[in-house]
């Protein structure tokens, strides 16, 4: 025989569930909220089940569903497609709880708010009696009205029931939620540390969510099916529902399958690391390089997770029962996604062409580069604009700024640089991001100077200078000049990290000239100033001067031309073995 009771019903006999079943039938008088016998029936299943029963009862005193939970809860039922969104229900839910204690829960709180049930009310269960009983309403503005709880055979029933009628005219005035804020509400959920998960929490913000809950759970190793396991997930399922969360974000990458099986019992949208990254980039990028790069990231990364119905859905393998014209719709997915990257990736080669051009011509014109690298949200945006005098878009957030900004810079020494901002570095920096933004970072790793920027105000310094490290070995730039900066001075000056780091404040301008000179000195190991005499006999000299460096004065004597040029070390000792050290007015100062 096939009941009609809902839920975990594993393991209960047929007697049980053909009495459960019989509940269909039971017709409450008028001015019942909750009959005494109802409740001693569900008290003793209860009990002896040693699991949660809800009975959901309408208005007009049918029973319209019977649901068997666990022990420690029961699964609750959506009956809002009854009526008018913006009223109640029609229907309240009675559950029990087998530990004796009727008192509501948060998740029971959040539920009458989110699937507005007329009433919640819970039912306190021990040795087969109830005990107390504690019901709760929703009033104006989705407020939770929460009288106090009652023994169970002295129920308020007139007044709970004119209560029902009272809340469903208040209710009706205003959809709070939707008022009050369209930002997604968020939970946080961490398997690494807490600094990780704090991180998240900026992460989120960046995107426009807002945080209402945030968890970390200590694993070696995240579980292959679930990420979290299965009990530890059926616990943020409790807890999303309590916090009336719309999306759950995962501290780590997940693969398709963890994240189809978290939604499955969480009920809310899953989201990892990686896919709020890429959401921040999308909403940031600006320029149509920024753009492209993005959209490639997020395919590649959304290519890897294409899920069907296991090999039901495909038909590349060939064979019996795959054979038929078309493709099936995950295939078209895949095959759509493939060809998008494959136009994404030829566009951005045709720009990566235009920007090798642009870099061997500062090449020829032997104008180093000078890169400010570093964390996300160090400063590196406020320090290009207090050294240059530039205007770009500086935002207390993460990844307030993607795309590469360069200016035009001289040294005391007449030395030209470029001066460019580079995209901030991140713990757990996605492979795809990495791969789509290759050609910017490259400026990075094809600079002369790296000037690694760090927040002297953040507690995890250290950490996210290894994550700096660890990106800038990834994309090949460890062999560059490189300058330790230690930044936010001014918010929490810290004991120096690094021997030689310039400590500075991109706010106040404190230090800024000594990283002026810091930088000056390295560039000195790539150009200087050397000063020529070239007489009139051997004027041809002068052509490959120009061809090899930077052309500062130029004076005409009678013997003939004495030229300051910035030149490369090797390119000078060139030109004196070819030409002798007499072209030279003075010997060049060794570099120390």
């Amino acid at each position: 025989m096939k009941y009609q009771v809902s839920g975990n019903t594993e393991g209960v006999r047929d007697a049980v569930l053909a009495r459960l079943d019989s509940l269909y039938s039971y017709e409450l008088e008028e001015g019942e909220f909750l009959p005494r016998e109802l409740m001693k029936i569900l008290a003793e299943i209860s009990c002896a089940l040693n699991r949660e029963i809800a009975v959901y009862i309408t208005r007009d005193g049918e029973i319209v569903n019977v649901a068997v939970g666990t022990d420690s809860d029961v699964e609750l039922v959506d009956y809002r497609l009854r009526r008018n969104e913006m009223r109640l229900s029609y229907v309240r839910c009675v559950h029990t709880h087998p530990d004796g204690d009727g008192h509501l829960s948060d998740v029971d709180l959040s539920a009458l708010r989110i699937f507005r049930y007329d009433a919640m009310t819970a039912v306190g269960v021990k040795n087969g009696e109830p005990t107390i009983v504690q019901t709760a309403f929703l009033g104006e503005n989705a407020e939770v009205l929460l009288p106090e709880a009652a023994r169970w055979y002295r129920l308020p029933d007139a007044e709970w029931l004119e209560q029902i009628e009272a809340s469903d005219a208040l209710v009706g005035r205003e959809n709070t939620r939707a008022v009050a804020s369209d930002r997604e509400r968020a939970v946080l959920m961490g398997i690494d540390t807490r600094e990780s998960l704090e991180e998240l929490r900026r992460l989120a913000e960046t995107a426009g969510a807002e945080v209402v809950g945030a968890f970390l759970q200590k694993r070696d190793k995240p579980d292959s099916a679930m990420f979290i396991g299965r009990g530890r997930a059926e616990e943020l399922a409790r807890d999303c529902q309590a916090l009336e969360a719309d999306i759950c974000i995962f501290d780590d990458e997940m693969t398709g399958i963890q994240a189809r099986n978290l939604e499955e019992v969480l009920r809310v949208k899953v989201v990892d690391r990686t896919a709020l990254i890429l959401d921040i980039f999308a909403q940031r990028a600006a320029s149509a390089e920024g753009k492209l790069q993005v959209e490639l990231a997020q395919l590649q990364y959304r290519s890897a997770r294409l899920i069907g119905q296991g090999l039901v859905l495909s038909r590349l393998a060939g064979g019996i029962g795959t054979r038929g014209p078309g493709e099936s719709k995950l295939e078209m997915s895949r095959r759509r996604i493939r060809e998008r990257m494959t136009e994404l990736r030829r566009r951005l080669d045709e720009l990566e062409k235009q920007r090798s051009i642009r870099r061997r011509s500062r090449e020829r014109n032997e104008t180093p580069v000078v890169a400010l690298v570093g964390y996300t949200n160090a400063g590196k945006s406020t320090l290009l604009n207090a050294l240059t005098g530039a205007d770009v878009y500086v935002q207390d957030q993460l990844f307030a700024t993607l795309d590469a900004v360069s200016r035009r810079m001289e040294t005391p020494e007449k030395t030209e640089y470029l001066l460019t901002d580079t995209v901030g570095f991140i713990r757990k920096l996605p492979h795809a991001l990495i791969s789509a933004f290759r050609s910017t970072l490259e400026e990075a790793a094809l600079a002369d100077v790296l000037v690694i920027v760090s927040d002297g105000s953040s507690p995890d310094m250290l950490r996210q200078h290894d994550t700096v490290e660890q990106v800038l070995e990834e994309l090949g730039a460890t062999e560059s000049k490189r300058i330790e900066a230690i930044n936010k001075c001014d918010a929490a000056l810290p004991d120096p990290a690094f021997p030689g780091a310039v400590l500075i404040s991109a706010k106040t301008g404190e230090g800024l000239d000594e990283l002026r000179a810091a930088i000056a000195a390295a560039l000195q190991e790539f150009y200087q100033p050397v000063d020529f005499s070239i007489p009139f006999s051997r004027y041809g000299i002068l052509s490959e001067i120009r061809s090899m460096g930077r052309v500062i004065t130029e004076t005409y004597t009678d013997e003939g031309t004495e030229v300051t040029a910035m030149m490369a070390p090797a390119d000078v000792e060139k030109l004196v073995r070819k030409y002798t050290a007499s072209i030279l007015k003075e010997p060049p100062e060794p570099v120390q």
